[in-house]
Formats: C-alpha cells, structure tokens, sequence
C-alpha cells in the first residue's frame, strides 16, 4: 500500500501496476497474488486511507464534550491528518473521482466514519442545513476543509489561524 501510495501520488491513477511492484520490490505478477485487478488495489487502497483518516480524526474524542468542542476536535484531526499525510491526500482525491472505486467501497468507507456522521447530524439539527441530504452537508464541510488544508500547507506560519477560521465557516454553516 505504501509503494501504490507513492507511485500513484506522484503519477497518477494511471500509473502502471508494474511502477507499484517495482517501488513495493516485488514483480508485476507477485502484486497480483494479493489484488485481482488494478481496481481491486485501488479500492483496497481508498477503504485503508478512510479508514486511517477517520481513526484519526476520532482518536481521543472528548465524548462527554459538547458538540462544538467534539466538532472542532475532529476538524483538528482531520486537517492534521491530511497536512502530515500530503500523499495520502492526494492519492485519496483521486480516488474520490474514479470510477474505479465501487459503490462498495464508498459505503465500507462510510461505515468507519459512521460517528463523525452520527455528530454531523446532531450539530445540523438546529441549523440552517437541516434539511439538506447528509451527503451535501459532508460535501459542503469537505470543501472548507480542502480550501483550508490548502492554506495551511501554502501558509504554514499561519496554519494555527487558518485552522481556526476555517472551522469557524464550517460551525456556521453546519450548526
């Protein structure tokens, strides 16, 4: 996983399979002991990254915190994640726009981020976005979190602020 995360971050979802054993120092042919097909990588690959995404952004959730400061503690991790893992983002946002990825996949993806889900909906339930689908919301607060994870890598000696302001639109849009 760690080499189709290396080569595929830096090429591509094309990237030819034999690129991913070269650089995991095992031949074309011994990849496939392990993955049927290209997609089969790709898939296992983008249920991992979630999964590791999401562990954490919910490691040491102050569960009897209020929703806010739960909020902000898995805003923190995610950003963090995403800024100290620049591959894996990368390889994850190609991810997200391949067709390669079964709707399979997405759903096991979802499933290790049922309790950030599970908070979403209790934060949105008084606020403005309360009748929109759940996935819009996740989309919206998706779309913060990029644009700051963004400034933070260009603007590292504000990182801090920019972490927090975008927070404060994520609150204000969700909650």
């Amino acid at each position: 996983m760690a080499a189709a995360i290396k080569v595929i971050a830096a090429q591509g979802l094309s990237a030819p399979t034999a690129m991913i054993g070269k650089e995991a120092g095992v031949s074309n042919g011994a990849l496939f002991t392990y993955f049927e097909t290209k997609a089969d990588l790709l898939n296992q690959l983008y249920i991992e990254l979630k999964i590791d995404m999401a562990v954490a952004t919910l490691a040491d959730l102050p569960v009897h915190a209020d929703a806010r400061v739960q909020m902000r503690h898995i805003w923190n991790g995610w950003v963090g994640w995403a800024t100290a893992h620049p591959q894996e983002r990368r390889v994850l946002a190609y991810l997200n726009v391949s067709n390669d990825v079964t709707p399979e996949s997405h759903e096991a993806a979802s499933r290790s981020q049922a309790d950030i889900a599970l908070l979403l909906e209790r934060i949105r339930a008084g606020g403005p976005m309360r009748d929109a689908p759940l996935m819009f919301v996740a989309s919206l607060m998706t779309g913060v979190a990029e644009a700051t994870i963004d400034f933070m890598t260009r603007d590292p000696a504000n990182a801090a602020s920019h972490t927090a302001a975008g927070f404060e639109a994520l609150w204000r849009i969700v909650a």
